[in-house]
């Protein structure tokens, strides 16, 4: 029996470890976009129903001795292909969807020690049950969660800190080494034994699962996992695409398993149902209200707490249906198949089937019918059955009217809406209190970028950009010098390149092709940078994949201004970063940081990788006055004679600061948990 629990917790530990940790070493490779994330769950839904497909048929139609023998050999060829550190040929060179490019590359990494991670569970439990004559041992499932729980919890806390991932890849190839000798040995024990079938007539003679039944083995997984990848898409987008903000919200889906699916069976149906509306309720309240963009300290809680609650039902009502030994295997296959539906329905169907997140809100009203659904039919008089009866259609009917009502809203105040692998974009026109009226582009929750539509404010800098913040003054500064030739990495509306004059030339560096389209049809200002006289072009693809391919480009200035929402693409601000951009710097030139957020610090950061580079970096604030938006900047540069210039000696810089013990980001290191801030 021990040699079962060990190979069971090392399967679950090794296998929602290798799913941070490698979304982590390829997030760089495409634009450090929390997608990047959904695309991983996507691909580990499916191995985990490729496992369970390949345990079905392994412990259904072979023989135990085949079972080992087949087993073994598999887990060999895993190991044969360690470590599993992607090779460098799966770089994106375009601008194309990189989907199907993450799934393979993931395919070709990760897919055979990830199918046999995953038919680890089922697996045992079968020839555990042989050696031993027992009932399902459905307390292995449990403990394959917790073991994944455990994992998830010691990446971004204890390993990622402590270790580059590159280390940490080494480590875990190490370790499935380990694993597969004692899944081989508990399969070699196991040859000999029996049959399930005949283990007596409890399991042989069990009717085989009602259409009905099996159903519900899909819909309740695909509805709990599909909530997981939208809420975890959701964080990530408007924080940061970091592992810390990847592993809470699957902690807590296994979490659920564990409890549901544990010795103690803690899910009571009829205590549970009420917290469950205030689950989906507190949800729903959230996505409705997307547009004030609650703070984290709001956030973060109860989208968790939703998603918590809602797992714990699902599977709960999973567990509660759970059948006996016969079809142990045909269980574990439906419930992850539901999850692969699940995850793929959010993952790569609804951002191009919706152009906002639409599914979210389709998925809650879902799992309240779902869950109400047993609360409807259960034992009771009529006078106690008929007032939850109303209660329940009163509150599903509140739920889809109160989501339906906010997505007609959404489609009223917007000119566009676009969804792709990167998010969602939207224009609108607004009208402020002091009687303008302005064209902002959104992403996520955060303005991109807006235009004044009066003609004669129609090409004046604003939002972040306004000549009163750091690159406004960086760039004024510049031109008393003459033509300026200046790099912006992230093109968002277009609006730095208002700033250009006849002679100048500009470049733009975008990933999201939406976001050029958006800022050549429904803003002006590349247009008008053309139209005086500049050169303006804009380069499709990840900035710093493209910067390593150019030859140095001798920019005056480089700026970066790629954050997504609140999050910002870490690998753009790493000590390596830093060093490709002062290589495309004339050797007087100057690097210019967009760092507002609300949740990061990110003046340590910008400190301390411009330490690496031998640069002071200094900050400038610059706050709003009601025309433009309040920004910080952080300019890096030794260039003296720009740092005296009335423009920037104006406005108070002072040097970043980066408190001591704090060792920046690289490549390989890059946790936000030091510079979280929750004011």
């Amino acid at each position: 029996m021990p040699i079962y629990a060990l190979s069971v917790l090392l399967g679950g530990w090794l296998l929602f470890l290798v799913q941070p940790l490698i979304a982590r070493l390829i997030l760089p490779w495409f634009g450090g976009s929390s997608s990047v994330w959904s695309a991983a769950l996507v691909f580990f839904q499916v191995s985990v129903l490729a496992g369970y497909s390949y345990g079905h048929w392994l412990t259904t139609r072979t023989r135990p001795r085949v079972q080992a023998t087949l087993h073994t050999i598999l887990l060999v060829a895993a190991c044969a292909l360690m470590p599993i550190v992607p090779s460098d040929t799966w770089r994106p060179t375009d601008s194309s969807d990189p989907t199907l490019r993450i799934l393979l590359l993931l395919g070709a990494t990760v897919g055979l020690p990830a199918l046999l991670l995953s038919s680890t569970s089922p697996l045992m439990q079968v020839w555990c049950m042989r050696r031993t004559g027992s009932q399902v041992p459905y307390w292995l499932f449990a403990l394959s969660n917790f073991g994944s729980m455990l994992a998830l919890l010691s990446f971004p806390f204890l390993l990622e800190p402590a270790f580059g991932v590159r280390s940490l890849a080494l480590g875990w190839s190490a370790l499935f080494g380990v694993f597969a000798l004692v899944s081989i040995a508990a399969g070699w024990m196991s040859r000999g034994s029996e049959s399930i079938a005949a283990k007596g007539p409890a399991a042989s003679e069990e009717p085989a699962p009602s259409i009905a039944r099996q159903s519900l083995w899909l819909l309740f997984p695909a509805c709990a996992c599909a909530l997981l990848v939208s809420v975890s898409a959701h964080l990530s987008t408007n924080i940061a695409p970091i592992p810390l903000l990847w592993v809470a919200p699957l902690a807590l889906y296994l979490l659920s398993f564990v409890l549901t699916f544990g010795a103690l069976r803690l899910y009571d149906r009829r205590a549970f149902f009420p917290w469950l509306a205030v689950a989906l309720g507190s949800m729903a309240f959230l996505y409705t209200t997307g547009e004030s963009n609650l703070h984290i300290q709001y956030q973060i809680p109860l989208y968790l707490f939703g998603l918590f609650m809602s797992c714990v039902a699902c599977h709960g009502e999973l567990a509660l249906r759970r059948p006996g030994g016969a079809h142990v295997t045909r269980f574990y296959l439906c419930v992850a198949l539901g999850g692969a539906l699940g995850g793929i329905f959010v993952g790569l169907i609804a951002p191009h089937l919706f152009d906002t997140q639409l599914e979210l809100a389709l998925l809650l009203v879902l799992i309240a019918i779902l869950c109400a659904v047993p609360q409807w039919y259960r034992r009771g008089s009529k006078h106690t059955l008929w007032p939850v009866r109303i209660a329940i259609a009163g509150g599903i009917g509140a739920l889809t009217t109160h989501l339906a009502l906010a997505e007609v809203t959404m489609r009223r105040e917007n000119l566009l809406m676009v969804r792709n692998f990167y998010g969602v974009l939207r224009v609108r026109d607004e009208l402020l209190d002091t009687g303008l009226a302005r064209r902002n582009l959104i992403h996520g929750t955060i303005s991109h970028g807006y235009q004044f539509l009066v003609p004669a404010l129609r090409n004046i800098p604003g939002s972040y950009f306004s000549p009163t913040s750091g690159v406004g003054r960086a760039l004024l500064a510049l031109h008393d010098q003459g033509s300026v030739r200046y790099g912006v990495i992230g093109l968002g509306a277009g609006v730095l390149s208002s700033y250009a004059r006849k002679g100048d030339s500009v470049t733009l560096y975008e990933i999201n092709p939406a976001v050029s389209d958006i800022a050549e049809g429904h803003f002006t200002f590349l247009k008008n940078a053309r139209e005086v006289g500049a050169k303006v072009e804009v380069l499709l693809g990840d900035a710093r994949l493209t910067l390593e391919r150019q030859a140095p480009q001798g920019f005056d200035l480089l700026i970066v201004d790629a954050f997504s929402s609140d999050a910002i693409p870490t690998h753009l601000l790493t000590r390596e970063a830093f060093a490709l951009y002062f290589r495309h710097l004339r050797p007087n030139g100057a690097l210019a940081l967009h760092i507002s957020n609300r949740y990061l610090d990110l003046e340590p950061v910008c400190a301390m990788s411009a330490r690496h580079v031998n640069r002071p970096a200094f900050v400038l604030k610059s706050p709003s006055d009601g025309m433009f938006d309040a920004s910080v900047w952080v300019i890096v540069t030794s260039n003296e004679a720009l740092l005296e210039h009335s423009a920037l000696k104006s406005a108070q810089l002072r040097p970043a600061r980066a408190r001591a013990g704090f060792v920046g980001w690289t490549d390989q290191y890059s946790s936000v948990w030091p510079i979280l801030t929750l004011n």
